[in-house]
This record gives structure tokens, sequence and C-alpha cells, in this order.
């Protein structure tokens, strides 16, 4: 029987506000992306990002049909102030649905406004105009198998060519930066030392994890990165990586074996955050 046709799935590390501002490689990469799915008509963006979580066992959906912007430090307003956000409200109504159905409880938000963790992926992916998008949540427990439900009860919409993104980070503890560069000389990208070990091991762990693994080997693999010994000292907190689990629970199915994860690009900022970028799958032709 053949497979059915499914949209890539990535998840990508934002890294610090500045990535918004600067050339990288991974900038490069996420508007490689974001040129990819238009040019095979995606019907739209579904993302969970890592700066907005509820509380409780709920779950949301962004509703607001005229989101404002959150501002950013370190970026000029002309990067991002005129880009015009799409919300995508039936599909955010679907969701809202599907993911009831499924036994979560959610429900709509009609007043959230888009943070940088979302936005900036989506300025950069596609600079000359937003896709209609929906935004979901996290959930503040942050327990690695809740998150990789959501994803994979969102999973059929990739069938439907909607494109999903996680958007996180790989190795991201602000506490664990080197902040002088970028306060100094707005200069993230300043590498004066090497990243500390635990930064090396951990962001080595994510791809080993990530290209080794694939269908519900992935979805274990990532979930178990959680209990790694150096997991803290890469995550001050859990919400940076929750975002990799939505994204293992859309592509972690048993249609998805055989269909690993690659690392694209890479960008280190601060020298100890880890901005990887990871796809699993790929455009297939009609």
């Amino acid at each position: 029987m053949a497979k059915t046709k499914l949209t890539p799935v990535h998840f990508f590390s934002h890294g610090s506000t500045m990535m918004l501002g600067e050339e990288s490689e991974s900038a490069a990469y996420w508007e490689k992306c974001g040129d990819e799915a238009l040019a095979n008509n995606i019907k739209g963006v579904v993302i969970m990002g890592a700066h907005w979580d509820c509380l409780s066992d709920k779950v949301q959906v962004a509703t607001n049909p005229s989101p404002s912007k959150s501002p950013v430090a370190y970026v000029h307003p002309s990067k991002y102030i005129d880009y015009k956000l799409n919300p995508d409200l039936p599909t955010a109504n679907r969701c809202i649905s599907i993911l009831r159905a499924a036994g979560f409880n959610c429900e709509g938000n009609p007043t959230f406004d888009w943070i940088h963790d979302t936005y900036l992926i989506l300025i950069r992916m596609f600079p000359s105009g937003c896709p209609p998008t929906t935004i979901i949540s996290m959930n503040a427990r942050f327990d690695p198998h809740f998150h990789l439900k959501i994803g994979s009860t969102l999973r059929p919409l990739r069938a439907e060519n909607y494109l999903l993104i996680g958007s996180g980070g790989a190795v991201h503890n602000l506490y664990r930066n080197k902040w002088s560069s970028m306060l100094r000389y707005r200069d993230s990208f300043a590498q004066e030392q090497p990243p500390d070990r635990e930064m090396l091991e951990f962001r080595q762990a994510v791809q080993d994890v990530m290209e080794n693994n694939s269908g519900p080997e992935l979805r274990r693999g990532l979930a178990r990165l959680m209990k790694h010994p150096q997991f803290r000292d890469a995550h001050a907190t859990d919400d940076h990586f929750m975002s990799a689990l939505f994204v293992a629970g859309a592509a972690g199915d048993e249609e998805d074996r055989g269909v690993g994860g690659r690392l694209m690009a890479e960008t280190w900022e601060l020298t100890n955050m880890c901005n990887s970028q990871y796809t699993v799958g790929e455009w297939v032709s009609a």
C-alpha cells in the first residue's frame, strides 16, 4: 500500500531576538523552507512556540482575529513592525475541535497577541507575506507525553498540506549564556570561548536522537532526552523543548518509520545557545 503524501515537519531553534535582524545560516534555511512550502501550495502553518503555556491541564489555540506583536529587544522595529500577521481562524477552530475530540481540555484564546518565538520564524520564512497561521499553546506542566500527543493528534493535517512547525531550542539556557557582546556591541554571534562541555554534549545527543531514529522510536528518544544528564544544563526550563516533542508527535507515527530528522543548519549564539534546525520528511512531487 502506498504511503500517504505528507508535508515535512520542522523543529526550529529560534534563538535570541537578534536572529530576527541578523543574517545567519539558520535564517537562510528558514527562508528556503518557506520558499519550498509556498512552491508546494501549503494551506497554512500550524505552529507551537516556546513562550505561551496554559495552567492546569489546559491547551489553548490563538483565535485573536487581529493580533498585535509583542515587542522585541535589540531588533530595529523596521524588521517586524509592519509585517502583517495572518491568523487562520477556521483552522484554529478546527484544531480546537480535533484536540477536544482526542480528550484535551482545549479552548480558543481571542485576546492572545503573537510573540517573537512564532512571528520571528514566520517573518524569516515568508518575508513577502504571512500565510494563514494557527498557533497552539504549550501546557505549563511540561509533560513530554502530553505534548507528543498534541502533535500526534494534529498529525493528519500533514496529509491536507498544512505545514507543522515547532519553534523552540535544541540548547536554550538563558542563565548559561554569555551576554556581554550582545549588550555592549549588539553582537549575539561573538564566540570568544568555546561552548561549555554540557552544551556540546546535549547538542550532540539531540542530533543523535533526531538523525538515528524514526517513527515511534523518535518519539521515545526525544522524550527520554528530558532525563539526559545534561538536560538541565542545556535547558534551565522545559519550555523550549516542548515543541520538539510536538514535532516528534507529528512525525513519529508507525507510518513515519524510515523517515528520520536531518540537521539542516545551525547557529551558535551567546556562546552557549545552540540553534539547531531540523526537518523530518520532505516534499514529494505529485
